[in-house]
């Protein structure tokens, strides 16, 4: 048995009851919180560190899984769907059956700026001139996204290993996102290869544009001309195959019915770089939406591929 898995089973038999939380909020494992956290490079914003059942009562170190839009990560109350991932009972669960390396989790959230802190710019950039203004139109003007990752890569993460007792290396560092955080997860990963060791893509978010579904074939001319330039982005920009872990999954319902033959096509573009089953993966789930109580339902599936038991 690892030294974290010890430490949850204990920190789990400790627990007290649940007789006055909500139902809602975690019951396993303990929050802190980091309200309007600074930064040089973006808006201030919370951040949210979970950490896991037995981390109190032991001096383990702990791998790091860093997510975005953390207001959706814990508690259905703050969430702006009503509806929350279940992050801390998902760990908690795993860690004690010894399916994944327990990590500490740490909930970035987001801010009126997401969808331009989210988009990564090197996918603007490599767009043709004629797309780039029609695509960054959708996503409320230029990639704020260098900014976000040097918060994350300077700021937030030198202070999380100051502050908690973690495992600081690439190897335990983790990153995940759903929709558009699925993107930045992927950019993380990329642009920051010595950081980020494997990245969490649920939901990926290729864009669409809405007013052309209607139009078929306009579509698809559009989502071509994206996909060729995107696609040679990822097949250029990717870290080398067995060194990181890298995990996409989508529905068939809703929003996610649209991405299909997007998310085939970087698929394609991933394993032809010469990524195997066992560094990477990209599931269907028949029947999932696009939205939180989804991702709750298939978050094991993520959590066992990025952090394995060793």
């Amino acid at each position: 048995m690892t030294p974290d898995r010890r430490a949850v089973l204990a920190g789990l038999a400790a627990l007290p009851l649940a007789t006055a939380a909500r139902a809602d909020a975690p019951t396993q494992g303990r929050l802190v919180e980091h309200p309007a956290m600074a930064s040089a490079h973006i808006q201030p914003r919370d951040v949210t560190v979970w950490l896991p059942p037995g981390y109190d009562a032991s001096d383990a170190r702990w791998p790091v899984l860093y997510m975005h839009d953390g207001q959706n990560l814990f508690d259905a109350s703050r969430a702006p769907y009503g509806a929350e991932w279940g992050v801390d009972e998902h760990v908690a669960r795993l860690a004690v059956t010894g399916q994944i390396r327990t990590p500490v989790v740490v909930g970035i959230g987001n801010t009126p700026l997401r969808l331009r802190e989210y988009i990564p710019a090197n996918l603007i950039a490599a767009l043709p001139d004629d797309m780039r203004a029609d695509v960054q139109a959708i996503y409320g003007g230029e990639p704020l996204s260098d900014g976000y990752l040097r918060f994350l890569v300077e700021e937030l993460k030198p202070f999380i290993d100051a502050t908690y007792r973690t495992r600081p290396g690439r190897d335990d560092t983790v990153i995940m996102g759903s929709s558009m955080g699925g993107l930045i997860s992927m950019y993380a990963l990329m642009k920051h290869p010595e950081v980020f060791g494997a990245a969490g893509c649920v939901s990926t978010h290729w864009p669409i544009r809405i007013e052309q579904l209607t139009d078929p074939a306009a579509l698809a001319a559009w989502r071509d001309r994206l996909t060729e330039a995107w696609t040679g982005v990822v097949r250029a920009d990717l870290p080398p195959p067995g060194t990181h872990r890298l995990y996409f999954d989508r529905g068939d319902e809703s929003l996610d019915a649209f991405y299909a033959e997007f998310q085939t096509r970087i698929d394609a573009t991933v394993r032809a770089a010469g990524w195997t089953p066992d560094r990477f993966r990209s599931l269907v789930f028949p029947g999932a939406e696009h939205n939180e109580a989804s991702w709750n339902q298939r978050l094991d599936a993520p959590l066992t591929f990025l952090l394995p038991p060793v």
